[in-house]
């Protein structure tokens, strides 16, 4: 039931995410990704909100897989990033937090990289042809 949750939670997210970061979008002039960059903000918000909202309460593991891991992880994984490292801040980890920061941004732009250069020459082998 719990894969049931997260699955609803993040179809619905997901699809959020592309309404809203499209309609910001849209009003900006601009080639800056303000539509991604507003979904990442108010879904580190969101997940804030949620975090804290049931820190001190026994919340139901079907209720987190919704609401925390679906909705909020098919809405932006950045707000679970950003979340992660909160709380590695406040247990006092910032060697950690640190790490996690800088290791999470360095390789997954260097894995999008990755990724692009590898179906760049898989393109040029296949149009080689």
């Amino acid at each position: 039931m719990i894969y049931v949750l997260i699955a609803l939670g993040g179809a619905v997210g997901s699809v959020l995410r592309y309404l809203i970061g499209g309609a910001v979008q849209r009003t900006s002039a601009s080639g800056f990704p303000i539509g991604t960059m507003f979904v990442n903000v108010s879904g580190c918000f969101l997940i804030g909100i949620l975090v804290r909202q049931f820190l001190n309460m026994q919340l139901s593991p079907e209720l987190r897989a919704l609401l925390i891991v679906g909705f909020c992880g098919g809405y932006t994984t950045f707000s679970t990033f950003s979340g992660e490292t909160l709380g590695l801040i406040e247990g006092g980890e910032y060697a950690r937090a640190t790490s996690y920061v800088v290791l999470s941004v360095g390789l997954c732009l260097i894995a999008t990289l990755a990724g692009m250069t590898v179906m760049r020459l898989f393109a040029g082998a296949t149009n080689g042809r």
